[in-house]
């Protein structure tokens, strides 16, 4: 029946509530245990701060004692060796990224904190209050960590996104002092009549090369011109074999231009030597006695 399913949803919705109460008393719980917590840490905090003015009234009696010229012992030279200038600015850049680190620790755990004491005291007031229904404050709470949750992840975003913004930038610093160092020693060394660096001078010597590749080439293409246009028989075509011995025309006033065949004695061209001729020795002519 009707009756039925609405006890139904009031024994649900009752149940429901009662989850509520119990996460909002256990959050509260937690909430009261931080508060000793915080008291311990304003203790700590004047504790250090009445050390800190103990240390400067300190510091402030040594520095007296060392601008006295009249006190022998002022003086204390320090063992070690002195760092280059890239070894102190490459520590100071570690140092610079270590404090950027801890400071984004730092501003993230303020922030976190600050919004966990705001919540706290809302949830108190509104707990003593006792005005406003318990289910619409555990939408507001849930709400409010959900925004802080956000709010939180995007603080921590953007610190991320700044210390990556911080680092590309002193990367680019050191590549420009790197640069710049670079040109200087390059106009010293055209300075003295050499190449700005060693890049350009291997540039130059490959450039080089490149340009007697080039001639070479275009002295093979010439010499393969010429013997083409030698090769290129009556009708245009280009022959690959090679000019017969009895086709030789002879040169001599006297004799008229017709090819000229070899005779009994002719010379003759010799043929190329097979590999073979690894395996013959050169003859060795003995001496003649008499």
């Amino acid at each position: 029946t009707q009756s039925t399913w609405e006890l139904q949803a009031r024994e649900e919705e009752l149940r429901f509530l009662k989850v509520q109460v119990q996460e909002l008393a256990r959050v509260i719980g937690l909430l009261r245990k931080e508060v000793p917590v915080k008291e311990n840490i304003e203790h700590e905090i004047d504790l250090k701060n009445l050390q800190h003015r103990e240390m400067q009234h300190r510091t402030v009696e040594l520095e007296e004692a060392l601008e006295n010229p009249e006190n022998p012992d002022r003086v204390r030279y320090l063992r070690g060796d002195d760092g280059s200038i890239e070894e102190l600015n490459k520590h100071f850049e570690e140092l610079e990224i270590r404090l950027a680190q801890k400071e984004e620790s730092l501003l993230e755990k303020e922030l976190l904190f600050d919004q966990v004491y705001k919540l706290c005291d809302n949830i108190k007031k509104k707990s003593v209050a006792g005005k406003e229904d318990s289910l619409n404050l555990a939408k507001k709470v849930n709400e409010y960590q959900s925004r802080i949750k956000d709010v939180t992840r995007k603080i921590m975003a953007r610190v991320s996104e700044l210390s990556m913004y911080q680092a590309h930038s002193m990367k680019f610093q050191q590549e420009v002092r790197d640069k710049e160092a670079q040109l200087e020693q390059a106009y010293i060394r055209m300075e003295r009549g050499e190449a700005p660096s060693e890049d350009a001078l291997n540039e130059w010597r490959r450039n080089l090369r490149l340009d007697n590749f080039r001639q070479q080439d275009a002295q093979i293409m010439e010499a393969e011109r010429e013997s083409d246009a030698q090769r290129m028989l009556p009708d245009g075509a280009i022959t690959a074999a090679e000019p017969r011995p009895n086709a030789y025309i002879p040169t001599d006033e006297d004799a008229l231009p017709i090819p000229r065949p070899y005779g009994a004695h002719a010379p003759f061209k010799p043929q190329e030597m097979g590999s073979n001729m690894r395996h013959i020795r050169k003859p060795v002519i003995k001496p003649i006695e008499i």
